[in-house]
């Protein structure tokens, strides 16, 4: 409940009430929907085979049955994935389309290895969603420093073609390497609506004592204190629900 503050005016009694309300319904987002099938949707999980023969990791079931959920409840009409690896977690959602007959206006998939890029096409065939899919394929730093440039050069009227990553995404899901994680939110997070929300997995917490040489541990441990001054300092913009589950933290943000 919002109690009123003496001497508060009746707009920034509102916008405090708005916020709780955000805060509120972030919380609801990441909670089950009881009503839809725990049962991983069958292409997913043939993907999920191929990933184990390629070696590769993806999120947990968990994990993206909650994030399934969120989604079904948000009705995105443009999602931006990034680190889209070969398409499990776009598999779920390509499910939920399928089981609750919606169509995004459109739905971007970001890889930095172009040969993901042939499997994620296959997938994008097979659920009929080449009116709506693009696939990029590229570094993201340098994707979105494109993408910059091309907005700059269209205020001058300058521009040529569409830029490499679309603003304005009602649902904007970041995944990749857990040293990076709080990097690639923070440049993310200009690109969704203003009622956008953002997902991603907490990045991966060092265990134990690291020695200073060990440059994969040391990256994991910069990693995770970058994440936990970025929570810190984008606490004071952007409203942030935690949910922990089997596999990981599921994190969304929405702007305040």
């Amino acid at each position: 409940e919002v109690i009123a503050v003496k001497g508060t005016s009746m707009s920034e009694q509102e916008r405090s009430e708005s916020d709780v309300g955000k805060a509120e319904v972030l919380a609801h987002l990441l909670s089950p929907d009881d009503s839809r099938s725990r049962d991983e949707p069958q292409i997913a999980t043939n993907i999920g085979s191929q990933l184990q023969h390629m070696g590769l990791t993806t999120w947990s079931i968990s994990l993206l049955r909650r994030l399934r959920d969120a989604l079904g409840r948000l009705k995105p009409e443009s999602i931006l994935e990034v680190g889209a690896g070969i398409g499990h977690r776009s598999a779920w959602i390509y499910d939920l389309f399928a089981v609750d007959g919606l169509q995004p206006q459109r739905y971007q998939l970001v890889e930095d290895g172009a040969k993901f890029a042939v499997i994620l096409r296959r997938l994008m065939l097979r659920h009929d969603a080449e009116s709506y899919t693009s696939i990029v394929v590229g570094n993201l730093d340098a994707l979105i420093g494109e993408t910059n440039a091309w907005h700059a050069a269209s205020s001058t009227g300058l521009e040529v073609g569409s830029p490499r990553l679309e603003s304005g995404n009602d649902v904007i899901i970041v995944d990749g390497l857990s040293e990076t994680r709080a990097r690639s939110v923070e440049a993310l997070l200009p690109f969704l609506s203003k009622s956008g929300v953002l997902f991603t997995v907490e990045p991966d917490m060092p265990l134990g004592n690291v020695e200073e040489d060990d440059k994969d541990g040391m990256r994991l441990v910069d990693g995770f204190n970058q994440w936990m001054e970025f929570v810190k300092s984008a606490n004071e913009t952007y409203h942030i629900a935690f949910m922990p589950l089997f596999g990981g933290t599921l994190v969304a943000l929405t702007k305040k």
